[in-house]
């Protein structure tokens, strides 16, 4: 079983390794991120795919009272955990990332609480999820987000 284990995880690497990837991510990550997800064409606008992330805010309404809560982690595990994943890896590989520029203050902060700055990496997932979804769908590039491209395998 463990052999079967390693020959379906070198394949999915050698796939995600032919495939143009972000700098700093690895090709086992991004190709199961890919697989998981399946269609980026499917979700119709940000808010599904925050939702199927389980990266969005709870809220909690009575009245005319709303309080935004925690995020409600009703979506892809999986998912959620590969982009919080490479949300950490683009911290030292993409700098000029949008989504990190805007909560850098908080992110590179040490004097910041680890509780800050792991709320600020789920902020920044959110964020990276919702710009895949726009460059997989071809609504955006990839120099308008910021992010830098490994060179294609030859």
């Amino acid at each position: 079983m463990e052999a079967e284990e390693k020959a379906m995880t070198e394949a999915i690497q050698k796939v995600g390794a032919e495939t143009q990837i972000p700098r700093g991510v690895g090709p086992l990550t991004f190709e199961v991120l890919r697989r998981e997800v399946g269609d980026w064409s499917r979700f119709t606008n940000r808010r599904q795919v925050s939702s199927y992330t389980g990266l969005c805010p709870r809220e909690h309404s009575s009245g005319g009272k709303r309080r935004g809560g925690s995020v409600s982690k009703k979506g892809n595990p999986r998912v959620r955990a590969m982009l919080v994943e490479m949300v950490w890896r683009m911290m030292r590989w993409q700098p000029d990332y949008h989504g990190l520029k805007k909560w850098l203050p908080v992110v590179g902060d040490p004097g910041r609480s680890a509780a800050a700055r792991k709320k600020a990496i789920v902020a920044i997932a959110r964020q990276l999820a919702v710009d895949l979804w726009r460059l997989f769908t071809g609504q955006t590039t990839a120099d308008k987000l910021g992010l830098i491209y490994l060179p294609e395998a030859a």
